[in-house]
């Protein structure tokens, strides 16, 4: 692809290795243009790498002039990077023709270089860290402390007293809470043999961690590791079924497969365990620069997976008004295998 523009910010990043949230990334056959306004040029012409830095006042107008005086005939653009009053102001009085390409710069990031992988993996251990760090916080001080006071403190030990940023909001949900996937946090408060669900990441220099771990509440022996021995037998029962499910899926994927067929290994265990419909959203989802990237691992992907691509395996199972179990590691896949980063 040789000329294409770009708004999002971590599309841009990838570009150039800077970015900022009032930019038009224009590139342009061999030449590039990163064009923003005054309070981000000093930075941008520090750290944007391989491409000419632009002031402007007027992001859209200075972006048409480049592309008149390039005579550019054809723009590839992707739909969802633009508003609809952001295109009309574009190709007002513009001879280029924009080209549609849905998500052409995720494709872009499909294949994870070595550099990439290696600042992965970082996020991934320092996200560990700040699941270490919450549970001693649970351990010694989360009796009867609310979802609320929970998620704030999940925040700062994820974040490392504010070291790191968070790839996203954390869930912290405990029993019927768990079975909302996407659960905001609310007044309950936390008990001795509660269930408690955790989804949590940070950032390492922009790159995402993502994990969720679903736990037994102990105060005197209280963990996110894998093992877990609930009090209570259903709790027990769902939770070994999504992580069998979890570690099969891991095991059993291959460069390859079609991401759908990864998804159908778990999604069929579950299934056969009597819970499918309980299973309510995809089987994973691609980690990179954004949180949700590509490969999407569901039943409808066929796309081919490929060694250094990098996603989550996070079967679940919801029972409403009861609880919800979720397992989540983000894994790579390194020499047709994948490896849990």
């Amino acid at each position: 692809m040789e000329n294409f523009i770009l708004k999002n910010e971590n599309a841009i990043y990838y570009e150039c290795n800077f970015s900022c949230d009032n930019v038009i990334f224009l590139n342009l056959g061999s030449e590039k243009f990163f064009i923003t306004d005054a309070r981000y040029t000093i930075e941008a012409r520090e750290y944007a790498k391989n491409c000419e830095i632009i002031e402007s006042a007027n992001l859209i107008e200075s972006a048409k002039e480049i592309l008149k005086k390039n005579h550019i005939k054809e723009l590839t653009f992707d739909p969802n990077d633009f508003t609809y009053l952001t295109y009309s102001n574009f190709i007002k009085d513009l001879d280029t023709i924009f080209k549609e390409e849905i998500n052409f710069s995720k494709m872009k990031r499909l294949i994870k270089s070595e550099k990439e992988i290696k600042l992965l993996k970082k996020a991934a251990n320092l996200g560990r860290e700040g699941f270490s760090n919450f549970a001693k916080f649970i351990k010694k001080n989360g009796e009867k402390r609310s979802e609320k006071e929970l998620f704030f403190e999940a925040f700062k030990n994820m974040t490392q007293k504010a070291k790191f940023d968070v790839s996203f909001n954390p869930i912290v949900a405990i029993n019927e809470n768990a079975a909302k996937p996407h659960a905001l946090p609310t007044n309950k408060k936390l008990n001795k043999d509660n269930l408690l669900l955790v989804d949590a990441g940070i950032k390492y220099k922009r790159y995402c961690s993502d994990r969720t771990c679903t736990s037994v509440v102990d105060f005197n022996n209280f963990s996110f590791e894998r093992e877990q021995k609930f009090k209570n037998k259903k709790h027990q029962k769902i939770y070994d079924i999504v992580y069998k499910a979890q570690t099969l899926a891991i095991k059993k994927a291959r460069s390859g497969m079609k991401a759908s067929e990864i998804d159908k290994i778990a999604r069929d265990y579950i299934t056969k365990a009597g819970y499918g419909e309980f299973f309510v959203h995809s089987t994973g989802h691609g980690v990179g620069l954004d949180i949700h990237e590509f490969p999407n691992i569901n039943s409808r992907n066929d796309l081919i997976i490929e060694d250094h691509m990098v996603f989550t395996v996070e079967p679940g199972i919801y029972l409403p008004n009861e609880f919800g179990v979720r397992i989540e590691d983000t894994v790579y896949m390194k020499n047709g295998k994948a490896d849990i980063l």
